[in-house]
């Protein structure tokens, strides 16, 4: 068996009963868990620059991880990680703390000054909830800040997160979690089965990996928005690109009494207009063209009831597929963020529309 491949030894992690644990809703287990990162820095493996943590239930990006990292010096002090999607739990927890589902990367002398005084600094904090707490108290000990990177997602929602993956921000996706309390990401298969073809998108290009693209079908007066290797979405009439980038409210707050007040970004309701309802265009396929060095990504139509609209535009739902075709993007984050452009190609084929995804043009913006 090729070694690349194995999983990596099994540890026992240290017994913790000496250290006190006092809040009532958590589990003692968290004490073994914030000393994951001291205990790996304590065998001193070789050539090791960062140390990335998650919960057993977090999906990490690697590719675009070592993206991100890449862009910090390793021999200084960093602790890079995200907030909550829940403004409570930010305020419960605290918005200088890299949630622990979202992952969080600690580099390798940061983890080396946390390990000298880690378990005292345990013995200060009995009555914290989790692990990535008492890991923020020591930090605020240390005098480290959380660096934000907005794509590690800790997902404190439930519901559809069609809205959030749909208009992602203008940075790499990391990581994903709470995939087992939402719904399947993609209708009609199973959490595993959307996981795996996700990922068909992500051999292909990860960086560009849900990266969302605007633009707009002149003669039928559609609006397109691209969640490239995931989802197209094509609603009547022209809606502005400042509206698109914002998330629709498709999924419910981690408090389910808390109103949309309650996230800690800006969302947009859900549209109750018959005619402003998406159509939805869910990735089927993705494929390498070598000879044209092109991604092409099919998406089918995803069929569900819709409410009758009266608007003498031309329904996307005559659509059946869309064809998305893209060159890879090896070094998009190594430029200024901006999103793609995405342009409508001419088709002869009434149930197919043709995108085109890539780089802006020169004075090229996004305006119908």
């Amino acid at each position: 068996m090729d070694e690349r491949m194995a999983l990596p030894p099994v540890r026992i992690s240290d017994d913790t009963s000496r250290f006190e644990y006092k809040n009532r809703n958590g589990d003692r287990s968290a004490l073994r868990i914030s000393r994951v990162v001291s205990e790996t820095f304590r065998l001193r493996l070789p050539d090791v620059r960062w140390f990335v943590m998650g919960d057993d239930d977090t999906v990490f990006l690697v590719e675009n991880i070592l993206r991100v990292l890449s862009k910090y010096d390793h021999n200084q002090f960093y602790y890079i990680g995200s907030s909550s999607e829940s403004h409570i739990q930010n305020i419960y927890f605290s918005y200088g703390m890299a949630f622990g589902g979202g992952g969080f990367a600690i580099s390798y002398p940061l983890a080396a000054e946390l390990e000298k005084m880690q378990d005292r600094c345990i013995h200060r904090y009995p009555s914290l909830y989790g692990s990535d707490d008492r890991i923020q108290a020591c930090m605020a000990e240390l005098g480290v800040p959380l660096t934000r990177e907005r794509g590690f997602h800790q997902y404190d929602v439930y519901g559809n997160l069609l809205g959030l993956l749909g208009a992602h921000p203008v940075t790499p996706l990391l990581s994903l979690h709470h995939l087992d309390v939402v719904d399947p990401i993609f209708p009609g298969l199973t959490r595993k089965d959307g996981l795996k073809r996700l990922f068909q998108s992500a051999k292909q290009d990860s960086g560009s990996l849900i990266q969302q693209s605007i633009c707009y079908h002149q003669n039928r007066y559609w609006s397109i928005s691209i969640s490239w290797g995931y989802v197209v979405q094509v609603v009547r009439g022209v809606i502005s690109p400042r509206e698109l980038e914002i998330p629709t409210r498709t999924f419910l707050n981690w408090y389910k009494r808390a109103d949309y007040t309650a996230y800690a970004f800006n969302t947009r309701p859900v549209s109750r207009h018959p005619c402003q309802k998406p159509f939805l265009f869910y990735l089927n396929s993705v494929t390498f063209d070598e000879k044209r060095k092109l991604i092409i990504g099919a998406y089918h139509r995803y069929k569900e009831p819709r409410p009758l609209c009266r608007w003498k535009v031309v329904s996307p739902g005559k659509l059946d597929s869309i064809l998305v075709f893209k060159k890879p993007d090896v070094d998009r984050w190594k430029k200024s963020p901006r999103r793609d452009c995405c342009r409508v190609l001419p088709s002869r084929r009434d149930k197919v529309m043709y995108l085109w995804v890539g780089n802006c043009r020169q004075g090229e913006i996004v305006e119908y």
